[in-house]
């Protein structure tokens, strides 16, 4: 039996539809054991921050959603750079329904984006990272 390729990763997004879909293919990949699914990219924060004293808990991969209400992604990554060192380690995949070039171009324009992934989360997509 093949391992996980990550025994953890966070989704953050603020659609459940979504967060359903990207578990569901997560697990059947077997490219996350565990996946946590917050719906809010400031809850995300917080959630995060109350890591630092608890490295091995931090999720080793971020899947972030471009469009959400109140705060973006784009304002959840200038949020990121502000927690401590070892928990802006982990890398972040933005997800978006957004065909715009200038997202993609911002997004992998910032150095703790990975990649810049269309919604829903594919098996392809997955495969590609």
């Amino acid at each position: 039996m093949q391992a996980y390729k990550y025994d953890k990763v966070l989704i953050v997004d603020d659609t459940e539809l979504d967060c359903f879909i990207a578990e569901k293919v997560m697990r059947i990949t077997q490219f996350a054991k565990n996946t946590i699914c917050i719906n809010s990219a400031c809850d995300a924060l917080k959630y995060l921050d109350t890591l630092s004293e608890n490295p091995d808990a931090i999720p080793e991969l971020i899947f972030l959603d471009v469009n959400m209400p109140g705060m973006n992604g784009f304002q959840f990554l200038s949020e990121y750079k502000k927690l401590p060192v070892g928990i802006r380690k982990r890398s972040i995949v933005m997800l978006t329904s957004s065909i715009l070039e200038d997202d993609k171009q911002h997004a992998l324009s910032n150095e703790y984006v990975k990649s810049f992934i269309n919604k829903p989360l594919s098996m392809d997509a997955l495969r590609n990272l």
